[in-house]
């Protein structure tokens, strides 16, 4: 039974399947909800589970953290508004499963939702490459990490 922290959900551009299904659990254990972002191209100035200054790794890149960040906030207004659940959203910076990680433990999440990857070759070459953020939190945490799968393909068995 998870506990009575609040739920994350790691949060990334085109799956909202991810956010739905952590506010309705959210909404049903009735915690708050952290949708948190991951930034990999920032690492954190600390160590520790303590929040602290983000530093990009290339100062120079062209990305707009900021252009991202605030259309990924209006979406997640607009997708949350119908569950009545007190939200925030936050970003963490590193490698996704550790920076996820290292968030539980500062909030003392109850649990961690996360979605699988989609399909295909890139994403399987990626995958291999960096490895599954889902597998590496269901082998490194304590606490309960469900996985949402974002696009499930039938069975051969099933109809």
């Amino acid at each position: 039974m998870p506990g009575t922290g609040p739920i994350i959900a790691g949060v990334f551009p085109g799956q909202p399947v991810v956010v739905r299904r952590a506010a309705e659990l959210a909404a049903s254990l009735g915690v708050k909800l952290v949708c948190a972002y991951v930034d990999i191209s920032s690492y954190s100035a600390s160590d520790s589970n303590e929040p602290a200054e983000l530093r990009l790794i290339d100062p120079d890149g062209v990305y707009d953290d900021d252009e991202v960040t605030d259309g990924m906030k209006q979406n997640l207004s607009r997708t949350l508004a119908i569950y009545g659940i007190e939200w925030s959203f936050q970003i963490v910076s590193g490698e996704p499963a550790r920076a996820l990680g290292r968030l539980g433990e500062h909030i003392d999440a109850s649990m961690i939702v996360v979605g699988t990857r989609e399909h295909g070759f890139t994403h399987r070459l990626e995958e291999l490459v960096v490895g599954s953020v889902a597998v590496h939190l269901t082998h490194h945490q304590h606490r309960p990490v469900l996985v949402v799968p974002l696009n499930p393909q039938p069975s051969e068995g099933r109809r």
